[in-house]
């Protein structure tokens, strides 16, 4: 039934210049259920401000592990964090009902710019980060957001390093050098490198 649906969308036939990968988006939410039976869709947002995606003209959906690209017919803000959308081509509740539960997906240039220290999670991967007491710490790897609050994962000559990202701890972002300056407290960063 899955693949009936893609190939009756107009987007299927044709081949696209590109192939978007989901490393070149930011995740923008999750279709969570059927708003009308014409076909449209609340999707829940996870933003702060959803009404900077009010205005869009097309989304990627997340179909079987491929972004798939929709065209936007219209779509309002649904009581602050939901956005009632409607997509070309998805006129019926079996069309909408193969949507639900689909994860959907923008390119990262769409995202707001950030400035001061305030920061989106992959843009500071690669950056250094400089403790205040200790000096050089190593470098951010990845930022691990599973836990009750997000740790940078800092690589120190391969040992591995925790700092909550704790906006007490972060004292400066500098963008220009690449760097992340904390002042975290005295011995945390020394735990990790004991023997």
């Amino acid at each position: 039934f899955y693949f009936k649906f893609l190939i009756q969308l107009p987007l299927f036939g044709k081949k696209p210049a590109f192939k978007m990968k989901k490393e070149d988006c930011f995740y923008l939410g999750k279709i969570v259920r059927k708003y009308s039976f014409k076909g449209e869709l609340l999707a829940k947002l996870e933003t702060d401000e959803p009404d900077l995606y009010d205005n869009l003209d097309a989304i990627f959906i997340d179909l079987r592990g491929n972004l798939v690209p929709f065209f936007i017919e219209s779509s309002q803000l649904h009581k602050s964090d939901l956005l009632r959308l409607k997509f070309e081509d998805v006129d019926t509740e079996v069309d909408a009902d193969a949507l639900i539960k689909t994860e959907m997906f923008l390119p990262l240039d769409l995202l707001p710019k950030l400035d001061g220290d305030k920061f989106y999670f992959h843009e500071v991967i690669g950056f250094k980060i400089k403790d205040k007491n200790f000096g050089e710490v190593g470098i951010i790897k990845a930022i691990n957001d599973s836990t009750a609050q997000a740790l940078f994962e800092i690589d120190r000559d391969g040992i591995e390093i925790l700092i909550p990202m704790n906006d007490e701890f972060i004292v400066k972002v500098d963008r220009k050098n690449k760097t992340i300056e904390v002042n975290t407290p005295e011995g945390l960063i020394d735990l990790y490198l004991e023997e």
